[in-house]
């Protein structure tokens, strides 16, 4: 009887050890896994159900993930679990704000900076699967390109050219909407400017002489 007792209560020390590092990790790795799904879905909603899977998969499998290894294994079945997800429905519209972004999302040489979040992920989302997802994960998680290929179990090859193409597709979608705003901006100006005199010789013509 009391064999079985300290048996149980080596297993209940084992199980509450488990669910500390697991609760730790959760802590660490949660916001960084939810940006990252956000940035691949632009549904906050979707991030948040996509993140949320991938922790409880990631903690059914604790016991065998490999100690420094976890934030990588629950990022491989955030991105496995996402291409299921988009395989399965082929049909998204972005309609959300970032969930507790901190402000940092894509380096500027590679896309944009904070202040164009909205716009960046509209313009992620306009990319071919794979080239978003390795966008994502090469210059937003800043995963070298070995650990991306492995991650979407993938040639190094086709991370370097879904990367470029994904980069190259991202600029120049950026300066379409960068030359779309000068534009608007540029017209409003002109017109302000040929307004201004009007209403001044307007304001002359009714002063009292």
């Amino acid at each position: 009887m009391g064999h079985e007792q300290g048996q149980g209560n080596t297993v209940s020390r084992r199980r509450d050890a488990r669910d500390a590092d697991f609760t730790a990790f959760m802590t660490q790795a949660g916001p960084a896994l939810l940006r990252t799904a956000w940035l691949l879905t632009g549904d906050h909603h979707k991030a948040q159900e996509l993140t949320q899977a991938s922790l409880v998969k990631t903690y059914v499998a604790w016991p065998r993930v490999r100690e420094g290894e976890a934030l990588a294994y629950a990022r491989r079945i955030l991105v496995n679990h996402r291409t299921d997800v988009w395989r399965a429905t082929r049909r998204e519209l972005v309609t959300d704000t970032p969930p507790d972004v901190d402000g940092r999302l894509l380096r500027r040489d590679a896309v944009a900076t904070s202040d164009d979040r909205d716009l960046v992920v509209r313009l992620l989302r306009a990319l071919p699967e794979q080239q978003r997802t390795v966008v994502v994960l090469r210059y937003y998680t800043d995963l070298s390109e070995q650990a991306t290929a492995e991650v979407l179990n993938i040639s190094v090859g086709a991370v370097k050219s879904a990367g470029s193409r994904g980069l190259a597709a991202l600029r120049a979608a950026l300066a379409a909407a960068d030359g779309a705003t000068s534009k608007a901006t540029s017209e409003a100006t002109s017109e302000a400017t040929r307004e201004q005199p009007s209403r001044q010789r307007t304001g002359r013509e009714r002063s009292p002489r």
